[in-house]
């Protein structure tokens, strides 16, 4: 038999983005995410933020924003808060006790800001190896972005070196969004990741490229939005699936309802559900 989960709803196609640092810019950002239903995770250093009543000098793009500004920006439900590590170390020229009080005191704070579990992270300056990867786990990461740009769609298999689809200054983009859009993924299902930092759309002054490609990709039908902790648990649930020796009988162990097509039949399995096909 042949099996191929899918995302909710039965579609083909995700979609999700991350930005980092906690910027000024992020509020222009979010606004025109939110005007075509695009959800995002935002990386924070809550060790990081500005001094309240700062006032920056003409000229500067990379602007912090206070921890007041922050409570309120990031208060929107339609996107994810995640860590980007306290004070912004660069994670590989720490030890394993560093690593764990960076990630761990940065969760802390902006569980406390946020409420709920901040269950994720991006690499402070891109920087990660398998080391600090393993010591991740300790600190109850579901997921660390990297950098490294895979130019394609492949639903990761590591979480916690987890390389995104492009940055969006690639130069590639565009054909990127006409392979993820024309595509239909017959064979498995697709995730499209965009990264960035929302300071340099002014900086390179190109915030044409973000709406064009929200004007292009958001609004469909077809395609799941979803924040990087969202795709991450469904996609686990998808995982978690077990599966008689015909292939006829799966159990789905979980409290997600996952989607799959199995042999062209399109199933829906439910929470905790065992299903016969």
């Amino acid at each position: 038999m042949s099996t191929f989960y899918r995302f909710p709803n039965g579609l083909h196609k995700a979609l999700t983005l991350s930005y980092d640092d906690g910027v000024e810019q992020d509020v222009r950002l979010m606004e025109i995410l939110d005007k075509h239903g695009i959800r995002c995770t935002f990386n924070l250093n809550s060790g990081c933020f500005a001094p309240e009543g700062v006032t920056y000098p003409a000229g500067t793009i990379h602007r912090r924003m206070s921890k007041s500004q922050v409570a309120r920006v990031y208060a929107n439900p339609r996107h994810e808060v995640a860590a980007h590590c306290l004070t912004h170390a660069s994670l590989t020229e720490l030890s394993p006790a560093e690593i764990a009080h960076e990630v761990l005191a940065d969760r802390e704070n902006l569980e406390a800001m946020f409420g709920g579990i901040v269950r994720g992270l991006a690499y402070p300056f891109g920087t990660y190896s398998a080391d600090v990867a393993e010591t991740l786990k300790a600190t109850g990461a579901a997921y660390a972005r990297t950098v490294v740009s895979t130019n394609d769609f492949s639903i990761p298999t590591n979480w916690l070196i987890l390389h995104p689809t492009c940055h969006h200054n690639a130069p590639n983009l565009p054909d990127l969004c006409d392979r993820f859009l024309r595509d239909p993924a017959p064979f498995g299902s697709h995730l499209f990741y965009l990264w960035g930092h929302s300071y340099e759309f002014e900086g390179d002054n190109n915030w044409q490229v973000i709406e064009d490609f929200c004007e292009r990709m958001g609004g469909r039908d077809d395609i799941w939005y979803a924040t990087n902790i969202e795709i991450v648990d469904y996609v686990n649930a998808c995982r978690a699936i077990r599966t008689s020796a015909d292939g006829k009988t799966l159990h789905n162990p979980t409290a997600t309802c996952v989607w799959a097509d199995i042999d062209g039949k399109h199933v829906r399995i439910g929470a905790g559900e065992t299903l016969r096909v």
